[in-house]
């Protein structure tokens, strides 16, 4: 009624329609429907607005614009009437018009056409009526904005003939309406960070709140009362100074300002539009939002979308960064059994604890940082190449560690701790041009050290040196062989001279002397 009488209002006073329609926000078409009511009733300009303050002339002149519609009820009507209560109860249990209609003519003997059936049940017992809403305030300037993503048009066909799909992330503010796009080929949480880094550069600013829906690149677990965010953009979220308020699943209400943008996009922005990449995407969409949305009148808030921000909510951001944000990479290796995690392609060592178990895993531009259940740093590491490999030597058991990183010198001096010539006997296994070849011969060397002890093992080196032979398996079957042994005396030799290592017993050496059988020559053999 208000509408209707401002409209009046200024006709009264002489305005032309055109002024009329465009001061009041309203189609010609309806502007001279009121009017043209006005004149039935017996106005004419310069009368003077007095006859708008009664209610009683208003309210009539509103019945002339907006007639009763209501159909004559008939048999039909009356046949359904009759019938309300089985009609109800098959409503309840979610069964169709046309089947309700075709048991009514089965069981009940009763025939209704179906736009009877439908008015009497929309009228009469509420079918297809929802529960009504009420509209959520917007809040104060310069607090809220919401985000929505989804597939707004295609590129360019390519040479072969392929035209790739884009998305966009969409950025509302819940009180201007001042939208910003930005595309993107991919729904991921760096995408997604990378378009608030370039929202807040086109807002001159950063929001208290994000209103994002549930997507699985910023929500990991989406609840109504405890969602679980992504870490990845939590982190941002915390380095930029926002709180994120998610929506709640397939509520609509929670985003009202961004549900229908998505198409509004696809259609308005990029309709007919075929870029040629992202980049011209992008320069497209800013012109967009700044100069086509941006300055098109809003039809709930009635004002420019771009000049209500710059008035009402500019001045109460938070400032804009300055420095670009180090997108970090979060993921969640499994530590393999040689006790490394594969990272962005690259290997990174762990505590030998750590194997089998998933840790969460970021990755910026220098650093590589590891996680535990509890989100407690349990191991950092400066970030490589793909493709290469950083091992920290404390994160192996000692007797692992000379191997795995090719340290020489610690297995010689290992073996040295069982006596010196073992020690030289390590060293002239390792001397080759490519010592870390022979690595496995010395921890060979040093298991003979547990198996026959140390000081027989250091007395078999010190031997087999001074005959030059530096041979592991040798030196085995060297130690294998028992000592000889003194015979039994009843009293001790003044000096005892060390057998030979390679003497046999004499027995060995003696030969049995056995007489050959001699054989006479037959007679008469001339041979």
């Amino acid at each position: 009624m208000l509408e209707i009488k401002e409209v009046l209002r200024r006709w009264l006073r002489g305005e032309t329609k055109s002024e009329i329609s465009r001061q009041c926000g309203l189609s010609r078409v309806t502007a001279r429907s009121y009017i043209r009511a006005a004149e039935e009733g017996g106005l004419s300009p310069g009368q003077g607005d007095g006859v708008l303050d009664d209610d009683e002339w208003l309210a009539a002149l509103c019945a002339r614009l907006h007639p009763s519609s209501g159909r004559p009820r008939g048999e039909g009507w009356r046949v359904c009437e009759k019938h309300q209560e089985y009609i109800s109860k098959k409503l309840e249990g979610r069964v169709r018009l046309t089947k309700i209609r075709k048991l009514l003519r089965r069981q009940k003997g009763v025939r209704v056409s179906y736009a009877t059936l439908r008015r009497f049940a929309v009228g009469r017992l509420g079918f297809g009526r929802g529960r009504g809403t009420i509209p959520v305030a917007d809040g104060e300037p310069g607090k809220e904005i919401q985000l929505d993503t989804g597939w707004v048009g295609r590129f360019k066909a390519d040479l072969t003939g392929r035209r790739r799909r884009f998305r966009a992330w969409i950025f509302t503010p819940v009180v201007s309406r001042y939208r910003f796009v930005y595309p993107v080929l991919r729904e991921t949480t760096e995408t997604a960070i990378e378009a608030c880094e370039a929202a807040w550069c086109f807002y001159g600013g950063v929001f208290d709140v994000v209103i994002p829906d549930n997507a699985k690149c910023l929500v990991q677990t989406a609840d109504p009362l405890e969602p679980v965010i992504n870490l990845g953009f939590l982190e941002y979220a915390q380095a930029r100074g926002f709180v994120i308020d998610t929506a709640r699943v397939r509520k609509a209400t929670d985003k009202a300002r961004v549900e229908r943008t998505v198409r509004v996009v696809s259609e308005d922005c990029f309709g007919g539009e075929e870029p040629l990449d992202t980049e011209a995407a992008r320069r497209h969409s800013l012109w967009w939002s700044l100069e086509d949305n941006g300055m098109r009148r809003h039809g709930t808030t009635q004002r420019m979308p771009r000049e209500h921000f710059e008035a009402e909510e500019v001045q109460r951001l938070h400032p804009a960064p300055s420095e670009p944000y180090d997108i970090p990479q979060w993921s969640k290796p499994k530590v393999a059994p040689d006790q490394h995690a594969q990272v962005a392609r690259a290997l990174y060592s762990l505590p030998s604890h750590y194997r089998g178990h998933k840790l969460d895993a970021r990755a910026d531009r220098t650093t590589v940082r590891f996680y535990d259940r509890n989100h407690e740093i349990v191991k950092t590491h400066p970030r490589v190449l793909p493709g290469k490999r950083q091992t920290d030597p404390a994160d192996f058991p000692p007797e692992k560690v000379a191997y795995a990183m090719r340290d020489v010198g610690f297995l010689v001096r290992k073996a040295a701790e069982h006596g010196e010539a073992v020690g030289r006997y390590a060293e002239a296994l390792l001397d080759s041009r490519l010592p870390w070849t022979k690595m496995r011969q010395v921890y060979a060397l040093l298991g003979l050290a547990k198996r026959y002890g140390s000081t027989r093992l250091d007395q078999a080196c010190k031997a087999a040196l001074e005959v030059e032979l530096v041979n592991v398996y040798k030196l085995r079957r060297l130690l294998e062989t028992p000592p000889p042994t003194l015979p039994a005396t009843s009293q001790a030799p003044d000096k005892v001279v060390p057998l030979a290592r390679y003497l046999r017993p004499p027995q060995q050496y003696a030969l049995k002397l056995v007489p050959s059988p001699k054989q006479e020559t037959p007679k008469g053999d001339d041979s």
